[in-house]
């Protein structure tokens, strides 16, 4: 259909018309073969640019011709023009009327040169514009976003004083975009990212303890606040009942602080036949620095996670900087 509409048009309008799409489709697959190194896209773009440059040709071959007659073809014109100019002479004497001599009147160059302008910038400005008009077909992952937790009804344990942060605000503070630059990771995006607002187990409801958690390919991170009476020391305590290891305490920016290292748990569930699931196994090794809720550790702590699938996990100082950035989304606890 293409081909017809192109045979129809006056030859001064369709062949600029294919030199300027030719020339720029020819120079923008060039550009992304030599970008992506495709030898294929390179092909094609040389193939435009002949066709281009054969078009480009033809086009002065017939400027030539039109402005540089043959002598031959002139002094052929000149004796069909006497010819003509006698036997008009003859039927003028012999016709009562003389019929005036209709020429079929030339079109004009210049309008058609200028209808090819038109026709190229409206082809230009589609090509413009369609990328912001039609959708992307860009394959590139975007980084998971926290979900919408507006129609989630808190447990009553949030609504108490202190008001609790809930998990969603967590997860907004927890994913951001420099994330995975703190992990050391900055070329991956988050894959999931979501917040809960749960309530300590055996607490009857009454304790607030919400968590947010982000996973990338290489870590994992999860953060948690718990709204309790314990202390950073009295945990610290317990810990020596527990199997925590490298427990190191410090004064992380302000806060009562401290790190630890524990085991994560590896549950299998089988979708099969029964749905019966596999027994608890121990997972790959996780890196927490627990810090307290307010500066004068009045009871209630944050813990920030991190761990990976291979059980490496990163440095201290990597869980600082998260936590240097999370913190101040968490209110400090007030004083009672």
């Amino acid at each position: 259909m293409l081909g017809f509409f192109l045979r129809l048009l006056p030859f001064w309008v369709r062949e600029p018309l294919l030199i300027a799409v030719g020339s720029v489709l020819g120079v923008r697959i060039m550009y992304l073969a030599v970008r992506d190194h495709d030898r294929v896209a390179a092909g094609l773009g040389v193939v435009f640019l002949v066709f281009t440059a054969i078009r480009v040709y033809v086009v002065v071959r017939a400027l030539r011709a039109r402005r540089n007659p043959s002598p031959t073809a002139s002094a052929d014109e000149a004796a069909v023009d006497a010819a003509h100019q006698a036997q008009a002479q003859a039927q003028a004497a012999t016709a009562p009327r003389p019929v005036p001599d209709i020429r079929e009147k030339e079109p004009n160059h210049w309008g058609q040169a200028l209808a090819a302008v038109a026709l190229f910038g409206a082809l230009a400005a589609t090509v413009w514009v369609a990328p912001h008009v039609m959708p992307s077909d860009d394959s590139t992952p975007q980084a998971a976003s926290c979900s919408d937790g507006t129609h989630e009804e808190l447990p009553k344990a949030y609504k108490q004083k202190p008001k609790a942060v809930t998990g969603e605000e967590l997860c907004k503070a927890l994913n951001r975009p420099d994330l995975a630059k703190l992990l050391g990771t900055p070329a991956e995006t988050a894959s999931t990212a979501s917040g809960t607002s749960n309530t300590a187990p055996l607490t009857d409801g009454k304790v607030a303890a919400p968590e947010a958690e982000v996973a990338f390919d290489t870590y994992t991170v999860n953060v948690s606040a718990t709204y309790n009476e314990l202390s950073i020391d009295q945990y610290v305590k317990l810990m020596k009942y527990g199997d925590e290891r490298d427990v190191k305490t410090l004064t992380a920016l302000g806060r009562p602080a401290v790190f630890s290292s524990d085991h994560t748990m590896k549950i299998e569930i089988n979708l099969g036949s029964g749905g019966s699931g596999g027994p608890v196994e121990e997972g790959p090794l996780a890196r927490t620095l627990s810090m307290a809720l307010d500066r004068h550790d009045r009871g209630g702590y944050c813990e920030i996670t991190v761990w990976s699938k291979s059980g490496a996990i990163p440095d201290d100082s990597v869980l600082l900087d998260i936590a240097e950035k999370v913190l101040p989304r968490i209110p400090e606890r007030p004083a009672r």
